[in-house]
């Protein structure tokens, strides 16, 4: 077995102590455009007010994000598996729907 002095061996040879300018255009070229902003809102002190993306949601939507978060990893995947076993019985059931609506003929366009 190595002793755990050569892996620090090993870590120290690859660090570079080279010093690179930063003030160089052509090294840090200048950053995306949004990026600037993106980055001063993301390193804003907290607030009182909640974030825009947060203004439209109601009291139901909120508590809903809570018990979601406060879920386990397999309880959440159960919430999952049960939302698309949803989602499967609601695309059989409009499946049922839209063939009992041809054969009805309600979904015919009226005639000229």
């Amino acid at each position: 077995m190595a002793s755990p002095n050569g892996a620090e061996d090993f870590d120290n040879s690859l660090l570079s102590y080279e010093k690179l300018d930063r003030a160089s255009p052509d090294l840090w070229p200048e950053q995306l455009p949004g990026v600037v902003e993106f980055a001063a809102s993301c390193k804003n002190p907290i607030t009182n007010s909640p974030p825009k993306w947060m203004a439209e949601l109601e009291i139901e939507d909120i508590e809903m994000l809570k018990e979601l978060g406060s879920l386990t990893t397999a309880n959440l995947m159960e919430k999952v598996k049960g939302l698309q076993n949803l989602g499967y019985q609601l695309g059989l059931e409009e499946s049922r729907e839209m063939t009992r609506g041809k054969f009805l003929n309600i979904l015919e366009r009226p005639k000229k």
